[in-house]
């Protein structure tokens, strides 16, 4: 007798029935059921099969699938009712009716293949009965638990097994026990049989009676050790992406690598860095030759304090060729150190500290990972384990060398942002004030803080003396970033004092300004630069003589002035456009400021947070400012600590006090000139008495001639009402002629026999400096003499 084939397909009727309901195949199977042969039933309408009473035909029902008990005819004249399956072949093609021949009888316990199941199925049972006791287990669970079903039936899991993952599942079973509700339950544990630890999945299953009560549970282990780590390095490259890089700091960036690779890659990860090269050059293509200096720049371990390492973070060390840093970094691809016969002892033998350490703490592996971003490389990544027994697989290689990947670009790109960041802001604090001018008119202090993570920005602040004892105050801010916001931030300034030195009001000033950001925007443009160019700009000029102040604001946050009589306020300055915007008026407004207030000019970098809006920030800002002490430098450092962060501004701010003091009357006096040159003597020996007066007689010589020049000059050249005004300081006397001519003077160099000409080159010699400024009357010629040094 011949052995049955595997594949018996007699056991199954089979029949095709098409898409208009004719059978269209007929299998041997069907024979057996039905009696006919195929030659009498294929070609003819299947529903002649079916008895008059039976079910519809699967044709007419829905979805790719149909079962149901119908009514067949057999050849002989029976009616059999069969249990069919039908799946559908196709669209519109019809479907495949099946049912099995064999197999129709109940199974027993007693059935030798059922108890084959039980005994040898290749899924690790265990049955525990009402008490969570083991019943019995198949030879698989045997296996696993490593131990026979006689010696251990009765016992519970948490006496067979580790005790603290047994007590966890015993815990569980007894939760299904309770609630008759199945539940999957993983666990790391090690096994009987087992050297080592594994990730199981615990299915754990309730047995019932007839009746629905609960007589015990069923627990299928599986292991899903590989299943496991492939969904922890998932999630452990998942984590890199998003844990890795938050900033554009190198220090943080390496240890947040660390931080990612411990405890789910290692036990302890150190990185360590090479020093960017001098001159903030690039990094070499070619590997480094041995040996090999590096920086620590981070590490983490699962013990805490990172005992293990030898180097702490920032400091250097040296590695030799014969360790796994260098020569890792040198074949330019990651290394694991053999765990084998004290192997990583061997690697490490030219360092006794670390080869006591590795002895102290157990490490047995050791990987290294190269950090290279953009063909070069950055450092180094060295992964060691000791608490987790199993060595470094080759898919932990890749692992690392896919989180270090992502690791080195950010840092790559944290290094190239801190070096063009260190330039950026050594060119932004080279073109800002190194320190600011002492004037009469006022005492002034400066802060300027760089963003704590954004590029370096164009803000900028200036004390600015010009004539006349009066002073003037500008704070400005580029918008952009970068080194050419600070570029432009520099120009900008640079065009101020040029501005200011002609003496133009805030709003003509601020006109002019504008016009050049708007050149510069289309210059930008022109240089296929995208974005434009902008700023915005508060200017202020105070005079000490009249002790009043003349601000103009092109789109800048509102000064706040603080009276020796009154709280902080914000100064209602017209806003006016930004710069850069072109053709659109600019408003000044004049205030009288009492002796010793105190005005605050500053960037929106101050004010502006993610906790509060601009106008609460305003308002922490008066309140900062009239709390805080007498001294300028103390308010300004008090104000900084009161409205930025701990960890530092997001954008730059830029600060700038300033407390105004007035001259005396005493100190001033004014002339009206008569337009007669028969007068220039009296005036001359009017001067010299005044300046007796005031204790400066050793300047009258100088102050005379001066003052006889360029009334000289305005009686001549100017036109009338003509005036003659002293100004001066401990340190200054100032001269100044106004008349209503609006002409300025010119210095040119005289001929050898010319009899005039040499006026303004002689008040040129004996001054400090001089000079000419318009005003709405006409003009104003200046001359100032310096008192320092004078006996």
């Amino acid at each position: 007798m011949s052995p049955v084939h595997p594949l018996d397909e007699t056991a199954t009727a089979r029949a095709v029935i098409d898409g208009n309901g004719t059978l269209i195949h007929w299998s041997e199977g069907a024979r057996r059921l039905l009696g006919h042969v195929p030659e009498e039933v294929e070609g003819r309408p299947a529903a002649e099969l079916l008895s008059p009473a039976g079910s519809a035909p699967p044709a007419g029902s829905a979805g790719n699938r149909w079962n149901g008990v119908l009514a067949l005819r057999h050849r002989d004249g029976r009616v059999l009712s069969v249990w069919v399956l039908a799946h559908r072949l196709g669209q519109d093609e019809g479907w495949l009716v099946l049912t099995p021949l064999d197999g129709r009888a109940p199974r027993t316990l007693d059935d030798p293949l059922i108890r084959a199941v039980l005994a040898q199925a290749p899924c690790a049972l265990a049955v525990y009965d009402e008490r969570l006791r083991l019943y019995g287990l198949n030879d698989a669970m045997s296996e696993v638990v490593g131990l026979p079903e006689d010696r251990i039936r009765g016992l519970r899991v948490s006496e067979i097994g580790d005790r603290q993952p047994g007590e966890q599942l015993e815990r569980e079973m007894a939760e299904v026990l309770r609630s008759g509700r199945g539940r999957d339950v993983e666990t790391y544990a090690r096994t009987g049989g087992e050297d080592r630890a594994h990730h199981w999945l615990a299915r754990i299953a309730p047995l019932t009676d007839t009746h629905g009560r609960v007589l015990g549970v069923c627990v299928a282990a599986h292991d899903f050790t590989e299943q496991f780590r492939a969904r922890e390095r998932l999630q452990l490259v998942n984590e890199a992406s998003v844990r890795i890089g938050t900033t554009l700091d190198v220090t943080r960036t390496a240890q947040e690598l660390a931080d990612v690779c411990v405890p789910a890659l290692a036990d302890f990860v150190s990185v360590d860095l090479l020093d960017p090269p001098e001159n903030g050059g690039e990094y070499r293509v070619e590997p480094p030759a041995a040996p090999i200096t590096l920086r620590r720049a981070a590490h983490q371990s699962v013990n805490p304090g990172s005992p293990e390492a030898v180097v702490a973070p920032g400091d250097v060390d040296v590695y030799p060729a014969s360790s796994p840093q260098a020569d890792s970094l040198i074949v330019g691809r990651p290394l694991v150190a053999p765990n084998a016969d004290g192997t990583l002892e061997e690697w490490l033998s030219w360092d006794p500290l670390r080869a006591k350490r590795i002895r102290e703490y157990g490490i047995h592996a050791g990987m290294s990972v190269p950090i290279r971003a953009r063909g070069r490389t950055l450092g180094v990544a060295v992964l060691s384990r000791f608490r987790r027994a199993d060595p470094f697989t080759a898919d932990d290689v890749l692992l690392a060398e896919e989180v270090t990947a992502r690791a080195a670009v950010c840092i790559d790109n944290a290094r190239r942002f801190s070096r063009e960041r260190q330039t950026a802001l050594a060119l932004q604090r080279s073109l800002l004030p190194q320190s600011l001018p002492r004037t009469a008119a006022l005492e002034a202090a400066s802060r300027y803080l760089p963003a704590a993570r954004a590029g370096v920005g164009g803000d900028w602040f200036d004390v600015i003396p010009l004539s006349g004892m009066r002073v003037a105050m500008v704070v400005g801010d580029v918008i952009g970033n970068g080194i050419q916001a600070s570029a432009t931030m520099g120009r900008l300034r640079t065009a101020v004092r040029t501005l200011a030195d002609i003496d133009l009001a805030p709003d003509e000033l601020l006109t002019h300004l504008d016009d050049l950001v708007v050149r510069l925007s289309a210059e930008a443009g022109s240089e296929g630069v995208t974005g434009e160019v902008g700023a915005t700009c508060v200017y202020a000029v105070y005079d000490p003589v009249s002790r009043r102040c003349t601000l103009a604001s092109a789109g800048h946050p509102p000064p706040v002035v603080l009276t020796p009589d009154g709280p902080p306020r914000p100064i209602d300055v017209p806003p006016g456009p930004a710069l850069g915007l072109g053709g659109l008026p600019f408003e000044s407004v004049d205030l009288d400021l009492p002796e010793g207030t105190v005005l605050a000019l500053y960037t929106d970098g101050l004010l502006e947070s993610r906790e509060r809006d601009v106008d609460s920030g305003l308002r922490l800002l008066c309140r900062a400012l009239e709390q805080s002490s007498q001294s300028l430098e103390g308010a300004a450092h008090s104000i900084l600590q009161a409205l930025l962060p701990p960890g530092g501004a997001p954008d730059d701010v830029a600060l700038l006090l300033a407390r105004t003091h007035g001259l005396a009357v005493s100190d001033v006096t004014t002339w009206d000139i008569p337009a007669d040159p028969a007068l220039v003597a009296p005036i001359r020996r009017q001067v010299a008495d005044q300046l007796d007066v005031w204790g400066l007689t050793v300047a009258t010589f100088t102050a005379e001639l001066v003052v006889s020049e360029l009334v000289t000059n305005a009686i001549r050249y100017g036109e009338p009402p003509i005036r003659l005004r002293l100004i001066h300081d401990s340190e200054t006397l100032i001269c100044e002629v106004s008349d209503s001519s609006h002409t300025a003077p010119h210095l040119r160099r005289a001929k050898t026999f010319d009899e005039g000409g040499r006026g303004l080159l002689l008040v040129a010699q004996l001054t400090q400096r001089w000079g000419s400024r318009h005003t709405p009357e006409g003009k104003t010629i200046w001359a100032e003499l310096s008192l320092v040094g004078e006996e």
